[in-house]
């Protein structure tokens, strides 16, 4: 068998007390680089997103995908042993991260600040609805409440309707952030020896990745319109109904406009039709051009249209759904899925967007996803075999 090849993180350890979504994230991306994640869970249950559905075969899909590569031990922690057990964790360890509301952390002493204080070498983290100071500090905080209260709703959707992002869009910008909140923490140990907290706010990742509406809203002084697939600025830009399905186009600038014209419109002389020779003019005219769009695409095909788009260097794709993408040709034709052992059996996950490789081709192993408390014997007795207490009278 092939060496595994090495992960940059395999020397750090991360002690996590994690629910839901957005901490989860952030230290299954560590675990993926390497670190040993120590998941601590509440017994009875551990964390709810090990109930948020059944769709693998009787496990939560969501715990399935932030989980893998994680060590469960099941602590209480409003228990003075269960505190303690922690308290060694957190002196063993390198990343402390959790999402607890502020007030239940400031109750724990599970803080940033209070963990550092106790263990200055630790690169303690917590990820918050909207930070600990500021009126919203104590709101209770989901995903959906965060993409309201950014405004992200207000762009999602069609004309007078809005939707949410169909994704836990809120809790994915926070667990991103805040893994390279951790990595760049972890660099700075590395090179001062100073421990950095890292604060994430959900309300604060979400309002940076909003920032070009908002800003073209705070200047422009207008709402960037809800638009469906369509863009507020660019035209044509989305879906475009076909004979037989839709196909999604974009035009980014007037060279494309008028190969797009020359090759897939078989009109040429639309693009010197002043309606539409800027981006500008081409917005104020969106209908009328569209309509063009849908009569030439009407009797044609969707593979009938990505050729010409191909032919004319226009970027386009396919209307996919969520099923599709299990199967879909970039997955399956780079080796994309992985597989994984779990509570339920062997189940296939996807390899993360980065991973080392040894020459060979060989990927790391990346781990299985636990079942509650799975590992609390073998954690402690790892603490045991490691108290500096019991090496000094050993010795």
């Amino acid at each position: 068998m092939a060496d595994q090849p090495p992960r940059p993180l395999e020397d750090v350890v991360v002690v996590a007390v994690e629910h839901a979504v957005a901490a989860p994230l952030a230290t299954r991306q560590l675990a993926d680089l390497g670190a040993r994640v120590i998941k601590v869970e509440r017994p009875g249950g551990g964390d709810f997103a090990r109930g948020y559905d059944v769709a693998v075969r009787g496990m939560s899909s969501a715990f399935l995908w932030l989980n893998r590569g994680k060590e469960s031990v099941e602590l209480d922690l409003k228990s003075a042993e269960g505190s303690a057990v922690l308290e060694r964790l957190l002196e063993r360890a390198d990343v402390f991260v959790q999402n607890l509301s502020p007030d239940a952390a400031l109750r724990a002493g599970l803080d940033p600040a209070a963990v550092q204080e106790r263990h200055p070498h630790v690169v303690a983290c917590s990820i918050t609805g909207y930070g600990t100071t500021g009126p919203l500090a104590s709101a209770k905080a989901y995903d959906l409440l965060i993409q309201g209260e950014a405004g992200l709703i207000s762009l999602t959707g069609d004309g007078e309707v809005m939707a949410k992002v169909g994704i836990s869009i809120a809790d994915i910008s926070a667990g991103t952030q805040c893994c390279t909140g951790i990595l760049a923490a972890l660099r700075h140990r590395d090179r001062t020896g100073a421990a950095l907290p890292v604060e994430i706010a959900m309300f604060d990742s979400l309002a940076e990745w909003l920032a070009y509406p908002l800003y073209y809203a705070h200047y422009g002084g207008t709402e960037p319109a809800r638009t469906g697939t369509r863009h507020a600025t660019i035209v044509p830009y989305g879906a475009f109904p076909t004979a037989d399905g839709q196909v999604l186009l974009a035009i980014q600038n007037d060279r494309e406009w008028r190969r797009f014209c020359q090759t897939v419109l078989d009109a040429p002389e639309l693009a010197e039709d002043p309606r539409f020779t800027s981006h500008a003019t081409r917005l104020a005219h969106r209908e009328e051009l569209e309509d063009l769009i849908v009569r030439q695409f009407s009797s044609m095909s969707v593979v009938d249209v990505q050729k010409l788009l191909t032919e004319a260097d226009i970027a386009h794709a396919r209307l996919n759904s969520v099923s599709a993408l299990a199967e879909h040709e970039q997955i399956t034709s780079r080796d994309r899925w992985t597989t994984t052992d779990s509570p339920v059996g062997t189940v296939r996950t996807l390899v993360p967007p980065w991973l080392p490789t040894s020459p060979d081709g060989t990927r790391p192993d990346l781990g299985a996803v636990p079942a509650a408390g799975e590992h609390t014997e073998q954690v402690l007795a790892w603490l045991a075999a490691t108290d500096p207490i019991a090496e000094e009278a050993e010795a």
